[in-house]
C-alpha cells in the first residue's frame, strides 16, 4: 500500500488508498474494485464528476454532505460490495462551481436529473447525508421515477436553524466549513481536522482530506469545496432548507432516516415531524456514530441499507 506522503502530489492516484479503507474496516480484500472516474455535462461551462463503482447498472448512488465529496463513501461502496455511484455535488468535488455560488438542494436536484439518467434506467436506492440528505428529500419529492427507496442520513429541514447554537466541537469537521479555505501546508490542514473528528483513526481522517484538498501553486493547500466567503445576491439563501419540509410531505418512496446517536443536528422535535409527515418513515439511531455515520460506522449504515433496500440474501 502507498504512504499517503507518496500522493501528495497533483496527480496522485486517487483510488490507490482504497486498501487502506478496506484493512481499517476489515473489509475482504481479493483484488482491485472495479471503479472509474468520470464526468458529465449538465449546463453550458457546468460538469458533475462521478465515481462509478462496479460494473452493471447502479443499484446505489450517494450523495455526500456540504464541504465532503463523493469518497466519503469509499469505505461504504467497499463493504456494500453492489455497483454504485458517487456524485460530486456542484460546488464540491471535482464538479463545476458555479457563478453565482448555489448549491442548494433545488439545483442539485435539477443537476442530477441530467447525471443519474445517463447511468440508470431503474430507480436505485439513494443514500443522501446532511446536504446530500437534503437534496434526497427533494429529489424523492419530485422526481419519483429516480429513486426506488431513500436512506436521510443525519439530517431534516431543520438543520440550518438560525436559533440553534452549536459548539466547534459539537459541530465537528463542519466547523472547518466557517474556517480558512487554505492552509500552509498538508500537515496544518489534516491536524485541523483531525483535531474535530474524535471518532474517527486519524489516519482515516488524513485519507479524507486528501480526497477533499489540492495544493495552490503558491505551495498552500486548499480544500475542494466553494462554500467559504460572502455569496453573491444571486445566490438567494440556499441554505436555509425549511421550505423542504413541504417536499418531505409529498415523499411516496420507502424512505429511512438514519441518525447518529452522538449528532447534534437532528433534535427530537425534528424527528417526530418527519413521522408526522411521512408515518410510514423508518427511524434508525446508530451507537458511535456522529454526524458523518457513512465514516464514523460505515458498516452499520451498509447493514441498515441491505436490510431496509434490499431483499435477503438466499438461505
Amino acid at each position: 500500500m502507498p504512504e499517503l506522503e507518496s500522493l501528495l502530489g497533483a496527480d496522485y492516484d486517487e483510488f490507490a488508498l482504497l486498501p487502506d479503507n478496506a484493512a481499517e474496516w476489515q473489509i475482504p480484500w481479493e483484488r482491485p474494485p472495479v471503479v472509474s472516474r468520470t464526468t458529465v455535462p449538465v449546463a453550458p461551462g457546468q460538469d458533475v464528476s462521478v465515481i462509478v463503482w462496479g460494473e452493471g447498472e447502479p443499484e446505489v448512488v450517494f450523495l455526500h454532505g456540504g464541504g465532503q465529496n463523493a469518497h466519503t463513501w469509499d469505505t461504504v461502496a467497499l463493504a456494500l460490495g453492489r455497483p454504485a455511484i458517487a456524485v460530486d455535488l456542484p460546488g464540491h468535488g471535482r464538479s463545476s462551481w458555479r457563478e453565482d455560488r448555489n448549491y442548494g438542494p433545488w439545483w442539485n436536484v435539477e443537476a442530477l436529473q441530467v447525471v443519474l439518467p445517463r447511468f440508470v434506467t431503474r430507480p436505485p436506492v439513494v443514500v443522501g447525508m446532511s446536504l446530500g440528505g437534503a437534496t434526497l428529500i427533494r429529489l424523492a419529492a419530485v422526481c419519483p421515477q429516480l429513486v426506488r427507496a431513500a436512506v436521510i442520513v443525519d439530517v431534516t429541514p431543520q438543520v440550518n436553524d438560525p436559533t440553534r447554537q452549536w459548539t466547534t466541537q459539537e459541530r465537528g469537521s463542519v466547523a472547518l466549513i466557517s474556517g480558512s479555505p487554505t492552509y500552509e501546508s498538508f500537515e496544518a490542514m489534516a491536524d485541523a481536522t483531525v483535531a474535530l473528528s474524535p471518532l474517527r483513526e486519524p489516519a482515516a481522517v488524513r485519507r479524507g482530506v486528501r480526497h477533499n484538498s489540492y495544493q495552490q501553486a503558491d505551495g498552500r493547500w486548499r480544500w475542494r469545496y466553494d462554500l467559504f466567503g460572502e455569496r453573491p445576491p444571486s445566490s438567494g439563501n440556499w441554505s436555509d432548507f425549511v421550505p423542504l419540509w413541504a417536499d418531505v410531505s409529498l415523499i411516496e418512496v420507502p424512505t429511512m432516516l438514519v441518525l447518529g446517536a452522538l449528532s447534534v443536528f437532528v433534535t427530537e422535535a425534528d424527528k417526530a415531524e418527519m413521522l408526522r409527515r411521512l408515518p410510514e418513515l423508518r427511524v434508525e439511531t446508530v451507537d458511535g456514530a456522529g454526524h458523518a455515520i457513512q465514516s464514523d460506522q460505515p458498516l452499520e449504515l451498509v447493514r441498515l441499507v441491505e436490510d431496509f433496500a434490499f431483499d435477503p440474501a438466499p438461505g
